[in-house]
């Protein structure tokens, strides 16, 4: 119900530009993947943002922001999905992370792209697409270590921190 208020706010300032892409919902998290213009990003944000600011009854908390692209050439998404995890992936007992937030992050994209190339063939496979709620094996889905790798990597900032580095200018010195 956020998201579909959301989005319906937003396009009523941007008619133009549709939100595709997918919510990730697991027991103790969630993944968005966000595929539109970058000021509508920038405004899914913002909104984020204003979220983490209510405090303890904020409906979502502990927010990160992992990657934003521009000029990407093409969606992955051909609507917004929201799918779900039916348990967390989780790694073998005693392993360790070695891998840096580069690889982590990676492998969440690996595994999105993985994922979306699913959802496709579902929607080509169905019409009915059950309003577009799945519920997905644990081969398709980020494991739950990697999600809180990334939440605690200092490299992935919270919504407010990215806004202001977004919209602080860059201002090098003169004499340099």
């Amino acid at each position: 119900g956020y998201h579909r208020e959301l989005f319906e706010k937003i396009l009523q300032d941007h008619a133009r530009e549709h939100v595709t892409g997918l919510l990730l919902l697991y027991s103790s998290c969630i993944c968005h993947v966000v595929e539109s213009c970058s000021s509508t990003i920038h405004l899914i944000i913002q909104d984020l943002a204003s979220l983490q600011n209510q405090g303890e009854s904020a409906l979502l908390q502990e927010i990160k922001v992992l990657v934003v692209a521009h000029n990407i050439p093409a969606r992955l998404f051909p609507d917004w999905y929201a799918a779900t995890a039916t348990s967390p992936v989780t790694w073998p007992q005693g392993s360790t992370r070695s891998e840096s937030t580069a690889e982590a992050a990676a492998e969440c994209i690996t595994l999105l792209l993985k994922l979306a190339a699913y959802i496709q063939s579902l929607e080509e496979e169905s019409e009915d697409t059950d309003e577009g709620v799945y519920t997905l094996g644990p081969e398709l889905l980020i494991p739950a270590e990697t999600i809180h790798y990334l939440h605690n990597a200092e490299e992935c900032a919270s919504p407010e921190d990215f806004l202001r580095i977004y919209l602080s200018p860059v201002q090098p010195a003169l004499d340099s």
